[in-house]
């Protein structure tokens, strides 16, 4: 790829989509997205993944092979340009269709259009944006025509294919992920922004602001540029953090990703959680969705917070959270939130322990320090005769066959460390019952290995 991601020119208009489209812009005064979305492959921004040299879309572009295909990816990351520009690359028709807005009749006027080029001998590539939101016999209106090759169908979607897509249409096409924009790409786009509305430049400090503040979206950012660029104080030489909360306020603290008060509210949410109050664990995860948090993000947390603050005292704090982050990718949002709450609430009351982080981080910490203790010989495989002559395994006592599964008195932890302990459970939930097991195994152990201590 070239170093230049946006053309220094505006582009041309962009060709008219077909009708129910959603990409209904002024021409006389286009969004400064639009005035800035890419022309060719090499000036799409981020992506590696899909377009660096020898990767799926490059090799789809360069060798003249298009295929039908779903874009799956968060909003803002270039899914339409990507179609766009695979359209103008093979000098197809391109029609754009916006699932929340069509319907069926959208459908039959883009295979009408379709039916008419073809005869022309020119392809069409048919682009559904959030194409996970028709349903299955709308998506399947599309299966005949892909098949038999009337149009190149890519569709589009920020929700899991695997779940919102039919089975049938998504065996016609590949899965193509796209990632949100890092943080050097946004900031690219910000100096592309500025240099284009030819407005003061923004400091590295408030540059890194917007760049929290979109995300990983290039819309989002680009349209906050060009509102701080259209607020700003005139004659002032630099737009600064202080310019960008007046343009931006609230909005931008509460997306302020990389900031401290992001961090606050995470560890707040966490601390609600391993002290027990529902009720506060419930304000800070409402106000982490009120402030943008990808409610993906709060899963992942959840699940965290099972293993390191309940833990064996109810295991099935781990089971919900994982039902629950499934669930979530099931129904998006807002109504998958309402299982993560109901995770989020399970945990917060739930019996507290972290007997099994501690003894986790324990033995990570001991095993780093110490030497490379040799496995004992009874502990040892045998699979050759030499092994077998020399001892490997042949004191091995096999649990199952010894009195309630238990062989008493046998060292499973190398020479010298037979005493060492790093896991001691919590008198609560599941644990305390663990606990007791625990003591009574090793009350067996002691009592079978008296001869020898």
């Amino acid at each position: 790829m070239n170093d230049s991601l946006f053309p220094e020119s505006e582009p041309a208009p962009a060709r008219m989509s077909a009708p129910g489209s959603s990409q209904v812009q002024s021409s006389l005064h286009p969004p400064l997205a639009e005035r800035l979305r890419p022309q060719h492959l090499d000036e799409v921004i981020g992506q590696r993944q899909l377009l660096g040299p020898g990767m799926p879309l490059r090799t789809a572009f360069e060798s003249g092979r298009l295929h039908s295909m779903i874009l799956w990816g968060p909003p803002g990351v270039g899914k339409t340009t990507l179609a766009r520009l695979m359209a103008q690359s093979f000098e197809a028709q391109f029609i754009s269709i916006s699932a929340v807005l069509g319907g069926v009749k959208d459908i039959r006027d883009a295979v009408e259009r379709a039916l008419s080029v073809s005869a022309q001998g020119r392809r069409t590539v048919l682009f559904v944006d959030e194409v996970h939101r028709f349903n299955k016999s709308q998506q399947d209106a599309f299966l005949p025509h892909v098949e038999s090759g009337l149009f190149t169908f890519i569709g589009a979607t920020t929700e899991n294919p695997s779940f919102e897509v039919n089975s049938a249409l998504l065996s016609r096409a590949t899965v193509h992920v796209l990632k949100a924009l890092d943080e050097q790409d946004l900031l690219d786009l910000v100096q592309r922004g500025t240099q284009l509305l030819a407005c003061p430049p923004i400091t590295p400090a408030a540059a890194k602001r917007l760049a929290a503040y979109a995300d990983g979206d290039a819309r989002r950012l680009l349209n906050a540029v060009e509102s701080v660029a259209s607020l700003a104080p005139a004659g002032i030489a630099e737009i600064d953090e202080v310019v960008l909360e007046r343009a931006l306020g609230e909005q931008l603290r509460r997306y302020d990703k990389g900031g401290e008060q992001f961090y606050d509210v995470i560890s707040a949410l966490h601390k609600s959680v391993r002290g027990s109050d529902p009720d506060a664990a419930l304000y800070w995860f409402a106000r982490m969705l009120d402030g943008g948090v990808d409610a993906r993000y709060i899963a992942r947390r959840l699940i965290r917070m099972a293993s390191e603050d309940i833990g064996l005292a109810d295991p099935r704090a781990l089971r919900i959270c994982l039902d629950a982050a499934e669930t979530y990718e099931r129904l998006g949002s807002p109504e998958g939130e309402l299982t993560l709450a109901q995770a989020l609430v399970f945990l917060a009351v739930a019996p507290k322990s972290n007997a099994v982080y501690s003894a986790y981080k324990a033995v990570r910490a001991f095993v780093k320090t110490d030497a490379s203790r040799p496995v004992p010989l009874h502990l040892r495989n045998a699979p050759t005769r030499l092994m077998s002559e020399l001892g490997y395994g042949r004191e091995y006592r096999y649990a199952h066959d010894e009195p309630e599964g238990f062989a008493a008195g046998v060292h499973y932890l190398p020479d010298g460390l037979e005493d060492q302990r790093f896991y001691e459970p919590v008198g609560r939930g599941l644990e305390l019952r663990i606990g007791e097991r625990l003591t009574e195994l090793r009350r067996r152990n002691e009592e079978a290995r008296g001869g020898d201590e």
